[in-house]
């Protein structure tokens, strides 16, 4: 079945472009370094602006791409974005200034949308009894690269220098969109769905709206991005906290890593269960055991507890975006759920603006320590969030 083969093709695509987008990450302030004399805060201040222009720009535009792949089918996107981002990324190796760095990311953000369409792609040919446990195989493919990328990246770039690390970034998110392009299976049957070309934008928006669930749903990806990018930023500087040595940034790879490979333990997995019992339930259990693992978090005093406690997180984080998308598989009719989806993503990306300032700003006005007391609250308030709209939606449908 060309659905396997497609799930195999993506699941290594997205291996491959997760791992090159996050290669880049880790020396973009170093990059930024080469451009001229400058100091540490006006290195710092636009370190942060490079970083969050991308996803600032992907939160405009990704319904955009969701309503395209309604459409036109979503492997033309694969296309536009992976090519879109390998261009980028390669003219990144040319810049010689901070604001051609900048615009450049501002691009890639535009262009952004490779890794969201391809869970839309495999959502569409999956049945809704098995979605979520492809969904989160798919997933496992995502977080393995984003675990290696900046590994990968680190050591590419002390081993060739910043220039080629772009080059060969590039090449392997064209090879990935090559191999969509050539691998991946597509049936053009869109024009045979009656109610494909009725759903205006105001109509997506009204059956959002009209479904506290989904609703939810969104807020959720918000808040939960949110919580975990208010902390990644400050992880290097909370490990120095409690471990003095000279060898911070691997120790902090460590820390940071952890939650990965937690994430690939059990991503499947939660999946699975949500397809057997419910994708809202499992979310609640997640919600509520993600609020609980960042308390102890706060309150590590040595590195491996903070290590394990984010090995635990990663295990119960992992399976809550496959969930999410699987959920959206069943309710969403198949004519809108690209743009839905694509409405999800951008609460997602906006998220990961507002995490760092976040973040950055909690840090500055207390402690490390705090911001994940006040991460542990955001997960709580989305689990309390979730738990009302459903109980709303079985109230209304008890009385319907």
């Amino acid at each position: 079945m060309y659905q396997k083969r497609n799930l195999r093709i993506m699941w290594i695509a997205n291996f491959l472009v997760s791992a090159s987008a996050t290669m880049i990450l880790p020396f973009l302030s170093l990059y930024i370094e080469t451009f001229g004399s400058f100091s540490p805060d006006y290195v710092q201040k636009w370190a942060g602006y490079v970083f969050g222009v991308t996803f600032l720009a992907a939160f405009f535009i990704s319904p955009l791409w969701g309503r395209f792949g309604d459409k036109h089918g979503y492997k033309p996107i694969l296309m536009i974005t992976g090519f879109g981002i390998g261009i980028s990324i390669f003219f990144m190796g040319f810049t010689d200034s901070v604001m051609e760095l900048f615009i450049l990311r501002l691009v890639m953000g535009v262009v952004t949308g490779f890794i969201p369409t391809s869970l839309a792609l495999i959502s569409s040919q999956t049945p809704k009894e098995i979605a979520g446990k492809v969904l989160g195989t798919l997933q496992m493919g995502t977080v393995s690269g984003g675990l290696l990328g900046p590994l990968f990246g680190g050591l590419l770039a002390d081993s060739f220098g910043f220039q080629y690390t772009f080059f060969i970034t590039s090449f392997v998110i064209v090879a990935a969109t090559l191999l969509v392009s050539f691998g991946i299976h597509e049936e053009n049957d869109r024009q045979k769905v009656k109610e494909k070309n009725s759903f205006t934008r105001k109509d997506v928006f009204f059956y959002i709206f009209k479904n506290p669930v989904l609703l939810s749903i969104m807020i959720l990806s918000l808040l939960i991005q949110t919580a975990n990018f208010s902390v990644q930023p400050l992880l290097a500087l909370y490990v120095n906290e409690l471990v003095q040595t000279t060898h911070i940034a691997f120790l902090a790879g460590i820390a940071f890593s952890a939650t990965g490979f937690g994430n690939l333990l059990a991503t499947r997995r939660w999946g699975k269960l949500g397809d057997d019992i419910g994708h809202e339930r499992v979310i609640l259990t997640l919600l509520l055991s993600a609020s609980i693992l960042f308390i102890p978090q706060a309150l590590a005093t040595q590195l491996w507890q903070l290590v394990l406690f984010r090995f635990m997180f990663g295990m119960v984080v992992g399976g809550i975006i496959p969930c999410m998308t699987a959920y959206i598989r069943q309710v969403a009719p198949l004519s809108m759920q690209g743009e839905v989806l694509g409405y999800n993503v951008s609460f997602r990306f906006l998220g990961n603006v507002i995490g760092p300032v976040m973040g950055g700003l909690i840090s500055g006005w207390y402690n490390i320590s705090t911001v994940f007391f006040v991460t542990s609250a955001l997960f709580l308030a989305a689990f309390a969030l979730l738990w009302w709209s459903v109980r709303k939606t079985e109230t209304l449908l008890s009385s319907s």
